[in-house]
């Protein structure tokens, strides 16, 4: 191990997870640069609920779906968008658009947010994964996405999403204003419902949102909850996904995640390919979106 864990009890816990990792899967890790896979919204640049975390910013770089022409460069679509007042993303009324492009032999991710079973139905019949973003902590839900909703919410989605299409459901952590608040909780819940994969992204201080001023999880809060997954889920794939700080901290969370046991890094930084290798890991490459 190059990068030291000061705090025994996560140094113990990484230990363990990397145990587990070394015992259930080959000696592999994918990391993965995804420029076979086009991110695309279908709300523009608008999203109502203008979250603290995000405030519409991570729309401004995505393609709106009006002005999809040529996809020649491409494999795979991430579809997302901004949600309406009830954290909805309202893919499903593009259906028709969406039903032509897969006649292209395009993969599609869809990230839908709270929708209704039926539109759930819709969207299962283009999609070839459902991206979802599972909360258990009620403060969260009322104080990052300002909706006044109950964790039994997304606990009700993400069991429609499991009846009708493959679903990897998505944590934030440090959400929160980059506190650790229910994100091992959600990692319980989930191993009590079920999952088949799990993505991590970590919290990003995003200028001009209300948490820009906020800080980014350490290290080694990231590390607690990777490893703590990875103990609760010894034998399914989890990746640590696009979302996460730059600079130096990066680095250290990627190395972190390495030794956590993930098994797909998506843009990995220098240290993590060098920690792969360190600790005998083949590395294998992709070019699409971490769940696809």
């Amino acid at each position: 191990m190059s990068i030291e864990i000061h705090d025994k009890s996560i140094a113990s816990l990484v230990q363990s997870a990397w145990e587990i990792r070394k015992n259930n899967f080959p000696d592999t890790i994918e990391f993965d640069v995804p420029d076979k896979t086009r991110t695309v919204s279908v709300t523009g640049n608008e999203c109502i609920l203008n979250c603290a975390h995000c405030g519409g910013h991570y729309l401004k770089n995505m393609t709106p779906i009006s002005a999809i022409s040529s996809l020649s460069d491409y494999s795979s679509l991430l579809i997302s968008g901004g949600c309406d007042e009830m954290g909805k993303v309202d893919i499903a009324s593009h259906k028709a658009l969406i039903d032509e492009l897969k006649e292209k032999s395009i993969k599609i991710n869809a990230h839908v947010g709270l929708i209704s079973e039926a539109q759930i139905q819709q969207v299962a019949s283009f999609a070839d994964c459902v991206s979802f973003d599972f909360l258990t902590d009620k403060e969260t839900i009322q104080q990052v996405y300002g909706l006044g909703l109950k964790p039994e919410d997304y606990i009700t989605t993400y069991l429609n999403l499991k009846k009708h299409v493959r679903v990897v459901p998505h944590i934030c952590i440090g959400l929160y204003g980059g506190k650790i608040q229910g994100e091992i909780d959600a990692i319980k819940k989930l191993k009590e419902l079920g999952a088949d994969s799990l993505v991590f992204i970590v919290f990003i201080p995003t200028p001009g949102t209300r948490y820009a001023n906020k800080p980014a999880p350490s290290p080694e809060d990231v590390a607690k909850v990777l490893a703590t997954a990875r103990i609760e889920f010894p034998d399914i794939p989890i990746h640590l996904g696009c979302m996460r700080p730059k600079g130096r901290i990066r680095a250290q969370i990627d190395q972190l995640a390495v030794l956590c046991g993930v098994n797909k890094l998506v843009n990995p930084t220098k240290p993590a390919v060098e920690e792969a290798r360190e600790c005998g890991l083949e590395i294998k490459y992709g070019r699409e979106c971490c769940v696809l």
